[in-house]
């Protein structure tokens, strides 16, 4: 009798034409059971939709925590730029980057006014950028869920959204831990901090632009569809429903809620005013220095003329007594000429003062100080600069560390508050604060305002 007739089972085995004929019994079993892993859907924890059951997640939660991310991060990101500017890259050693390429597009010469400007521009860079944490730590915890999404990858397109999604998250979570460990002083990532900062921030800016491009129709849609009045009043206890969830963040059963959206929301905005309470107070001043608990530089140095902030103190960084006693000299060479003089012959020099604050990379500053000493434009004349002094070559008795030369502008130099001061708010610089000698103009970054200086060198190296 045929084998397989009406009501007898059929022979087991794989069917005729099956793909499965073409492959091993091993190698075709493990395919049918990622196939069958596949169609039934994720296997376990949080690659579950059911395992993420909090009642406030959804797409206008996200969208609101991204609309205060889509304000802060671009201006966190101008003035980022902004800062690399201010370093002058393109003039001799001043550049960190030095591979750069075509990032470097929009530099221009930083100029010297306002003379605050740059105690603004990195005050607010660094301020915003702790003042947003709670506000990025919101909006990850908010769309976790799918950073577990299943199957990993669907298709082609897919993949690609998954890793501009990788670049993103990653690419935030780089630029903020290492610019608050930049601020606080503690370098335990490998490598320079500014190279890593920069190639970081374009690296996060261009996935940034990206996500921005697919999601902002979602978000000005769950926006306007939410009802942020009556979320903020308080109407709602689990802060309502979305008419729709095109992002599948809702969870499919949530949980009992503990509080409301605008509870949520309300938590989220305190955290980032106590960051900014305890922060701002380093680039204000002022009264409300004492404020800035958590900044290295924020709190009163002390007393007396010299008793304002500094960042490397001269022991730090190696400075001997014999750099800052009798027998120091500062040469200044260029155009061919070459003039050595002692402290008590650049004592001698026209004298001049200027108002300037010190204005660090790492957010703090300080208020205006009363510097006297001699005008960089003065010095140049020594050598035969007397009408358009060009740029300067700055270095310093420091022998290691970063920035221990450095080189500015000729529209530096140039202005008449750019000085080699010798002295402050009316009494010799402090060892710490740079004697014999240091630089000071106006809105330039406080580490090239360099301190200990022996040798200026006019137009070369520039």
């Amino acid at each position: 009798m045929e084998k397989g007739r009406r009501g007898e089972a059929a022979p087991p085995g794989p069917r005729s034409g099956s793909s499965l004929q073409q492959v091993g019994p091993a190698r075709g079993s493990s395919r049918v059971r990622l196939v069958g892993l596949l169609r039934n859907g994720p296997p376990f924890g949080p690659t579950r939709p059911g395992f993420w059951r909090s009642p406030l997640r959804g797409p206008w939660l996200t969208s609101v925590l991204g609309a205060v991310l889509l304000v802060g991060i671009p201006l966190m990101f101008v003035t980022g730029l902004l800062s690399y500017a201010a370093y002058n890259p393109d003039l001799g050693a001043n550049d960190k980057t030095p591979d750069r390429g075509w990032l470097g597009f929009y530099l221009f010469s930083w100029p010297t006014d306002p003379h605050w400007l740059y105690r603004l521009t990195q005050g607010v860079h660094v301020t915003l950028g702790i003042a947003l944490i709670p506000v990025l730590l919101a909006k990850l915890w908010s769309v976790v869920p799918k950073l577990f999404s299943w199957p990993p990858v669907k298709s082609v397109g897919h993949a690609l959204e998954r890793l501009s999604v990788l670049l993103l998250v990653g690419g935030v979570l780089f630029e903020f831990a290492t610019g608050v460990l930049n601020v606080q002083l503690d370098y335990i990532f490998p490598g320079s901090f500014y190279p890593l900062h920069f190639y970081g921030a374009w690296v996060f800016i261009g996935a940034f632009v990206v996500h921005i491009a697919f999601r902002i129709p979602l978000t000005v849609r769950m926006l306007r569809s939410g009802g942020l009045r009556d979320e903020l009043r308080g109407q709602s206890k689990t802060g309502g429903t979305s008419p729709s969830d095109p992002t599948g963040l809702v969870s499919p059963r949530p949980a009992v809620p503990t509080m409301s959206r605008r509870g949520a929301l309300g938590m989220v905005g305190a955290g980032s005013l106590v960051l900014l309470a305890v922060t701002a107070g380093q680039s204000i001043g002022g009264w409300l220095r004492p404020t800035a608990l958590l900044a290295p530089r924020g709190q009163d140095p002390g007393p007396g003329p010299n008793g304002f902030q500094v960042n490397k103190t001269a022991a730090s960084v190696g400075i001997r007594a014999v750099d800052m006693g009798v027998a120091w000299r500062l040469v200044v060479r260029g155009g061919g000429r070459e003039r050595v003089l002692t402290r008590e012959e650049v004592l001698a020099l026209p004298q001049h003062g200027a108002a300037l604050p010190i204005a660090c990379v790492e957010g703090w500053s300080t208020e205006d100080q009363e510097w006297s000493g001699v005008r960089l434009s003065d010095l140049a004349a020594l050598v035969g600069f007397t009408l358009r002094p060009p740029g300067v070559f700055v270095q310093s008795a420091q022998l290691s560390g970063s920035f221990r030369s450095t080189t500015l502008r000729d529209n530096q130099v140039r202005d008449p508050r750019s000085l080699l001061a010798l002295r402050v708010n009316g009494a010799d610089l402090s060892p710490d604060h740079g004697f014999p000698a240091r630089i000071i103009v106006p809105a330039n970054p406080g580490v090239h305002n360099t301190k200990w200086v022996t040798r200026l060198t006019f137009g070369e190296n520039v």
